[in-house]
């Protein structure tokens, strides 16, 4: 009977085995889970080293093994949009099961305030336009939404903790506007659910979105540790700061008068370089997903730091398409809109991004006209999530339509009958050109020794012809350098030009 004994100590031995392999999925793969449609789709997770599990997907069944460190990935075969299905891991352990998946496409929403602004708003001085009825009417059954809680850590983490809701009022007023405008659009034009991820922070500066493989290996950005050093400099006297402001505050309301203003101070950790890359976009890396949302920059405008934007901007979009290693992932982002600091660089913030479509398979949202000269947080998010899902319906979902408002191509020097010279600025995407509010008084021109002064302009045609009587031999010209910009000029599909210089073509 000895074999006998073997076999059920064996049995028991396997058993036990069994129950200790815990398989766990990262809350990416919760209940209500969007899955990307018609590309390998993605499923990972932690279980015992060695571990032999099965995935149970709508009649695919794929098999993977844990290694040693107990992780295990495999791929399901694409599949097309629809749902709901089941997701079930068996093997080496108790099953795993998430219910309610739809196929789709997901996209996810990163940046700063502009991007994170919730259809509730942001208090009773900054609403969303339409606020009630909008969220009265985020009943969107083809909508699944993700929100990240805001997290900054020294390394990558591999998990975040948060999961997947249907999208109602009750969801959707804590959810990023813009996203769910996007999202909302694009599910009606294509007929297909859609998932959206919203790991957004606002006041942070992108230094912070990207990783330290990328800022570490390219000596461009190394003015971004250097600002991070400023930074730093800034918070040794934090404490007695925020005591004097604390004691100013008690001052004027025990004299009954308003509380006086203070500086904003931004949250130290939001601030380190590769702080908000490490929890809250590279826990999303290996998910399969459809591209990304982007804006972002009103943090990067100040004189240390815009004038590097450029290069850390499409050094922040090359980061994140290598580590989700999905290709070229479309990558579409808005202008930082029109507001009124002075004491920052908003042109040349708005210009970089401009100059940033110069990265294969992206394309940028102008904001200028739909901004708020007091409120760097505008109201109008729908506009801004339509313009949005144009500029996707384009670019990814290939439809035929203009997209984008004219676009910056060149100047060029011509001269006139009296013996002066104005420079011509031609465009692309100029059919039907127009202009609203005060457009041409936001065009500047410079000579050789590049001091831009105030300029007259006047459409003519689809370009526009710019003069300075006081500028003999005009070189550049650029268009909505300010903070604020008063009006703007428009193309037949009724949208706005961007912010340029043609110092800094392209």
């Amino acid at each position: 009977m000895k074999w006998l004994q073997l076999l059920i100590l064996f049995a028991l031995t396997s058993q036990g085995a069994k129950a200790n392999a815990e398989v766990r999925l990262p809350h990416l793969f919760s209940d209500h889970a969007v899955l990307q449609r018609d590309r390998p789709i993605h499923v990972w997770g932690w279980s015992a080293p060695g571990a032999h599990l099965v995935a149970h997907f709508h009649q695919q069944q794929v098999a993977s093994i844990a290694d040693a460190g107990g992780i295990w990935s495999l791929y399901l075969r694409s599949e097309s949009a629809g749902g709901p299905y089941v997701l079930t891991i068996t093997g080496d352990g108790a099953d795993v099961a998430v219910h309610d998946l739809l196929v789709g496409d997901v996209w996810i929403a990163s940046g700063q305030s502009n991007m994170e602004f919730p259809l509730q708003g942001f208090g009773p001085d900054t609403p969303l336009k339409n606020q009630e009825n909008e969220i009265a009417a985020a009943t969107q059954p083809k909508l699944r939404l993700l929100r990240l809680e805001h997290k900054s850590n020294d390394f990558p983490l591999a998990d975040q903790q948060n999961v997947w809701t249907l999208c109602t009022p009750d969801t959707a007023r804590y959810f990023s506007a813009i996203a769910y405008f996007f999202g909302r659009d694009i599910s009606h034009q294509e007929n297909v659910p859609i998932g959206l991820v919203d790991t957004t922070w606002g006041g942070t500066p992108a230094d912070s979105w990207i990783s330290l493989n990328t800022l570490g290996s390219n000596a461009q950005l190394l003015p971004a540790f250097l600002s991070r050093a400023h930074f730093a400099d800034e918070q040794r006297d934090l404490n007695a700061i925020l005591a004097s402001e604390k004691a100013e505050d008690e001052a004027a309301q025990h004299a009954g008068k308003h509380l006086p203003k203070h500086p904003w101070h931004p949250a130290e950790e939001a601030w380190v370089p590769a702080g908000i890359y490490n929890g809250m976009i590279s826990p999303l890396a290996p998910m399969t997903i459809r591209g990304f949302l982007w804006y972002q920059g009103e943090s990067n405008s100040a004189h240390d730091r815009a004038p590097y934007y450029k290069s850390l901007f499409s050094a922040l979009i090359g980061d994140w398409r290598s580590h989700f290693a999905q290709g070229d992932l479309p990558f579409l982002y808005v202008q930082i809109s029109s507001f009124d600091s002075p004491s920052e660089d908003w042109g040349a913030v708005r210009d970089a991004q401009r100059r940033t479509l110069d990265v294969a398979n992206t394309a940028m949202t102008v904001t200028l006209d739909i901004g708020d000269a007091k409120n760097v947080h505008p109201s109008d998010k729908q506009t801004v999530g339509a313009r949005l899902a144009l500029t996707a319906r384009h670019l990814v979902y290939g439809e035929a339509i203009l997209s984008t408002g004219p676009l910056f191509r060149e100047a060029t020097r011509e001269s006139n009958p009296d013996g002066s010279f104005s420079m011509r600025v031609w465009f692309d995407h100029s059919k039907g050109l127009t202009s609203k509010g005060k457009p041409l008084s936001a065009f500047e021109l410079a000579g050789p020794d590049r001091h831009f002064i105030a300029a007259t302009a006047r459409i003519d045609g689809e370009t526009v012809l710019v003069n300075a009587p006081e500028i003999l031999q005009p070189m550049y010209v650029r268009f909505g350098w300010s903070g604020v910009v008063d009006g703007n000029i428009y193309n037949s599909a009724d949208l706005p030009a961007s912010t340029f210089s043609s110092e800094l073509a392209p």
